[in-house]
């Protein structure tokens, strides 16, 4: 069973940044992908960046030139570096992790971040 703790949210003014990270309990296993997702109040869970085990990376459109996914060299930790941030990026951000691409087996408990307007 793996285990995926976020850390990093918090409250931040419009144009700050935050850098979120998610570490794995157990190693590489399940951890060939690796991705941040976010949901917003009443709205559905939406898919923001992933990660794979060659550093491929894929963003949504709402994020590109903003975000920078990253993992690190033990390929058990991903980071979201988040800037220029808008109000509508507030949502609680979660870590997922999965051993192929495109299904996430765990998820993370979930980081709260607000950014004021």
């Amino acid at each position: 069973q793996v285990q995926l703790v976020e850390s990093g949210g918090g409250l931040v003014q419009t144009g700050g940044s935050l850098r979120l990270s998610c570490a794995a309990s157990q190693g590489t296993a399940h951890t060939y992908i690796m991705a941040w997702f976010r949901q917003a109040p009443g709205k559905e869970r939406e898919h923001v960046a992933d990660i794979n085990w060659n550093g491929r990376t894929v963003y949504s459109d709402f994020v590109k030139g903003r975000f920078a996914i990253s993992r690190d060299g033990a390929k058990t930790t991903v980071y979201l570096q988040m800037s220029s941030l808008k109000p509508e990026d507030t949502a609680v951000y979660y870590c997922a992790s999965g051993a192929v691409s495109g299904r996430y087996d765990y998820w993370g408990q979930g980081t709260q971040v607000t950014v004021s307007s």
